[in-house]
C-alpha cells in the first residue's frame, strides 16, 4: 500500500512537471528558444529520473496478483470479484472499455502529450505538430519500427484477452443467476474474439493462448500462429456466440455498446472479408519463414466466397438497414442528414427520429450494430475544431488533406471535374456531395460560437490583413480541419457537452462488404433479393449514395457509371468506403488488405492556400503538404521490440529485422 501511495505521489509530480513544461512552451513544445531548451533540458532529466522510480514501484507493486490492479474492481482480489454478483458485472464492463481504441481520434498519447490517432496515419490527415515522435508520424514518414512504435495494440488487447480468460475461469464461481452467466459468457467471448481481430490486422498471425492465464510463475505460449489459425479461431468464437444463442440480435437503452448476435456475425464478416483480400489471400509479400504468419500461403478464390455469406448473414437478420432521413431536426430539408446523426445517436432527439418513410426503426441508431459510447464530452470537437470553434485548440486530430476533400463528388454523384455542376474551390460545399459538409471544415464553414446551442461562427483560413487564427499555416496544415464525428451544436469545450458514439461496426460496413465480396466472386451485375431487399453491387452503391443525400438522377444511376467491368466496380467501391468511413480508423488497413498502400501511401499530399485581398476577393492555390513514405515492411505494425526480445519464438514482421 505505501508502495502505491508514493507511486501516486510520483505521477503527480510527473504531471505538474509536464504542465510546467507545456506553460512555458505556449502549450507546445516546437519552435522553443535557448532558454526553453535549456528548462526542458532540466525538466526532462527530472522526468526520467521520475520515470525511473515509476518503473521500480511498478515492478515492486507487480508482484502481486496485480491484473486485477488494471480494472475496475482494481481494490478487489479474484476471490472477492467473483464472490459477488455486481463484482463480477462491473469486471466484465471493465472489459468494454478499451473496445475501440485502435479508431480513437487521439489514440497515441500519454499524459499531458495528444499524439493524434490512425487517420493521421495514412492518407486521410496531416498529423498535429509534436516535439515527440508518435506511431502516426513514423507512419507518414516511413520510419516507423520496432524500438519506438507504439506497443498499444499488443499491450492492450492481450491484457484485455487474458482478463476475459480470467473472467471465464471464474464466472461459475458467482453466486449471479444462469440465464445472466451464459449472457456473460457469449460476451467474453466476443470481447476476446474483438481483440484477437485488432491484434490480426495490425500484426497478422499472433500468438493464441486459448483459455490459458498465466501468472508469475507459468511459461505464456509466445509463438506465432498462422494466419489461417487465427482467422480459423476468431470466426469459431463468433459462431460459438450464435449457436448459444443468448445474445439479442439488437441491444438498446441502457445496455447499447454491449455484444450481441449482430455484432458477433458481423464481426465475423470484417474477419473473412480481410481474410479474402489481396493482402492475406495468397500474396507474395512476405518472405518464406513469415509467410504463413501474415497470411494464407495460396490464393482461394472461395474466400470471398466465405466473406460473401459471412455478411449475407447479417443482412439477413433483417433488424438492420440505413437510416434515411433528409431534414434535420427542426424539419428543414437537408438530404444526408441521416448520415450526420449516426455518429450522434447517443442524443435522445436523434434516436426517436423517424426517416423517409415516417418510420422510427430505433432511429438514428437503425444501422449502427456495435457502438464505443462514450460520457457526455467534447472530445472530438477538441480534437478536431479549428481554434474558433474549440476552446482547447489543439487539433491532435490532425487537419483533413485536400486531396481526400477533393474526393467527395459533386451533388449529381459525378468527380468534382466532370460533372453537370460547377465546383467551386472557393465554395466547395456548394452543390457537393452532403459527406462533404459533415466530414470536412473548409473556408467559410460554420462552427458552433458558444455553449448555447445556437449561435455559429464563420471559419476563416485564408490568409491576409485581418487573418484569424484559423488561417492556414498558423491554425491548419492544410487549409482544412475535420467534422467527421463532432456534434455541431456543441463547441470544443467542457461546458455544454455532447453525447457521442463511435460506431465500430455500422449497417453500411456489412453492405459494402458484401458488396466487395459479390464484385469479387461474381462480377459486377451480380444481384440477389433477400428479404425482399435488392443486394448486388450496383443496388448497394446506389443506397448507401442514397443515404448520403445524392441525387439519383434521370437514370437513377445516383452518379454510377453504367455496365462498369470488375476493376472498375472494384475502384468504385474502393472509393465509396474511402468516403462513407472517413475517419472511422478503417482507411489505414483497407489500402493495406487491397495491395494499393504503395500508392495512396507514396506520394505528396496536398493543402489549399486561400489568399483574401483588401478588397475582400479571395483568389487560391494548391500546395504541397508533405510526400509519405512508403516500405513494404509498413503493410503491418511491427511487433514492439520490448516483446520480441523477450522470446526467440516470437518472430518479427517481414523486413523488419
Amino acid at each position: 500500500m505505501r508502495e502505491k501511495k508514493v507511486l501516486c505521489l510520483v505521477v503527480y509530480n510527473l504531471s505538474i512537471v509536464l504542465i510546467q513544461i507545456q506553460v512555458v512552451n505556449g502549450s507546445r513544445l516546437v519552435g522553443f528558444n535557448l532558454f526553453n531548451f535549456k528548462f526542458i533540458s532540466f525538466t526532462m532529466k527530472l522526468y526520467m529520473k521520475s520515470l525511473l522510480l515509476l518503473l521500480l514501484l511498478g515492478t515492486a507493486a507487480s508482484c502481486n496478483d496485480s491484473f486485477l490492479d488494471q480494472t475496475q474492481t482494481s481494490d478487489l482480489n479474484r476471490e472477492t470479484v467473483f464472490a459477488d454478483s455486481t463484482y463480477t458485472a462491473n469486471f466484465l464492463t471493465g472489459i468494454y472499455t478499451d473496445i475501440g481504441f485502435d479508431i480513437n481520434y487521439n489514440r497515441w498519447t500519454y499524459l499531458l502529450a495528444n499524439g493524434g490517432g490512425i487517420q493521421s496515419a495514412c492518407d486521410e490527415a496531416e498529423f498535429y505538430p509534436s516535439s515527440t515522435i508518435w506511431t502516426n508520424m513514423m507512419f507518414a514518414t516511413g520510419t516507423v519500427n520496432p524500438v519506438t512504435v507504439s506497443d498499444d495494440a499488443w499491450s492492450k488487447c492481450y491484457t484485455n484477452i487474458r482478463r476475459c480468460n480470467v473472467f471465464l475461469a471464474n464466472i461459475d464461481r458467482s453466486p449471479m443467476v444462469s440465464s445472466r452467466k451464459v449472457q456473460y459468457i457469449s460476451e467474453a467471448l466476443f470481447l476476446r474474439a474483438w481483440y484477437y481481430f485488432i491484434l490480426m490486422k495490425h500484426y497478422g498471425g499472433v500468438p493464441i493462448i486459448g483459455n490459458n492465464v498465466y501468472d508469475a510463475t507459468s511459461t505464456m505460449k509466445t509463438s506465432r500462429n498462422t494466419w489461417a489459425e487465427c482467422v480459423e479461431y476468431v470466426t469459431h468464437q463468433c459462431d460459438s456466440i450464435v449457436q448459444l444463442n443468448v445474445l439479442p440480435v439488437r441491444r438498446t437503452g441502457q445496455e447499447n455498446g454491449r455484444a450481441s448476435s449482430a455484432a458477433a456475425l458481423g464481426l465475423k464478416a470484417r474477419v473473412c472479408l480481410y481474410a479474402a483480400s489481396p493482402l492475406f489471400n495468397g500474396s507474395d509479400f512476405a518472405p518464406t519463414d513469415t509467410k504463413e504468419l501474415v497470411g494464407y500461403p495460396t490464393n482461394d478464390k472461395e474466400r470471398w466466397k466465405t466473406a460473401m455469406d459471412a455478411a449475407r448473414a447479417v443482412i439477413n437478420l433483417g433488424t438492420y438497414n440505413l437510416f434515411i432521413r433528409s431534414k434535420d431536426l427542426n424539419g428543414k430539408v437537408e438530404p444526408g442528414f441521416g448520415f450526420y446523426v449516426v455518429f450522434q445517436a447517443g442524443d435522445t432527439r436523434n434516436a426517436n427520429l423517424t426517416d423517409d418513410d415516417g418510420k422510427n426503426n430505433n432511429g438514428a441508431f437503425a444501422g449502427n450494430i456495435l457502438d464505443r459510447k462514450y460520457q457526455r464530452e467534447s472530445g472530438h470537437e477538441a480534437a478536431y475544431y479549428p481554434p474558433s470553434g474549440s476552446h482547447s485548440g489543439t487539433r491532435h486530430g490532425g487537419y483533413i488533406y485536400k486531396d481526400l476533400a477533393d474526393a467527395f463528388p459533386m451533388v449529381d454523384g459525378k468527380p468534382i471535374d466532370n460533372s453537370q455542376y460547377t465546383f467551386d474551390p472557393l465554395n466547395p460545399a456548394k452543390n457537393r456531395d452532403p459527406r462533404f459538409n459533415n466530414t470536412v471544415i473548409y473556408d467559410g464553414a460554420l462552427v458552433p460560437a458558444d455553449d448555447t446551442y445556437s449561435a455559429t461562427t464563420v471559419v476563416n483560413t485564408w490568409i491576409g490583413v485581418g487573418q484569424t487564427s484559423d488561417a492556414v499555416y498558423q491554425g491548419t496544415a492544410t487549409g482544412f480541419y475535420v467534422r467527421k464525428g463532432c456534434d455541431r451544436l456543441c463547441k470544443g469545450s467542457t461546458w455544454n457537452p455532447s453525447r457521442h458514439n463511435d460506431p465500430l461496426i455500422r449497417y453500411a460496413d456489412i453492405l459494402l462488404m458484401y458488396a466487395e465480396a459479390a464484385n469479387e466472386y461474381h462480377g459486377p451485375d451480380f444481384e440477389e433479393t433477400l428479404g425482399g431487399q435488392q443486394l448486388g453491387c450496383y443496388p448497394i452503391l446506389k443506397l448507401i449514395r442514397k443515404r448520403a443525400g445524392i441525387e439519383p438522377g434521370a437514370d437513377g444511376m445516383y452518379g454510377l457509371e453504367k455496365d462498369m467491368t470488375q476493376k472498375q466496380m472494384r475502384q468504385a467501391i474502393q472509393e465509396e468506403r474511402r468516403l462513407e468511413f472517413a475517419f472511422e480508423g478503417h482507411r489505414f488497413f483497407d489500402v493495406r488488405r487491397w495491395m494499393i498502400a504503395p500508392q495512396t501511401e507514396s506520394k505528396t499530399m496536398h493543402g489549399i492556400e486561400i489568399t483574401r485581398a483588401t478588397d475582400g476577393t479571395k483568389t487560391w492555390k494548391e500546395f504541397d503538404v508533405r510526400t509519405h513514405v512508403w516500405r513494404p515492411a509498413m503493410y503491418f505494425f511491427p511487433i514492439p521490440y520490448n516483446e520480441t526480445v523477450k522470446s526467440k519464438d516470437l518472430l518479427q514482421n517481414p523486413y523488419y529485422n
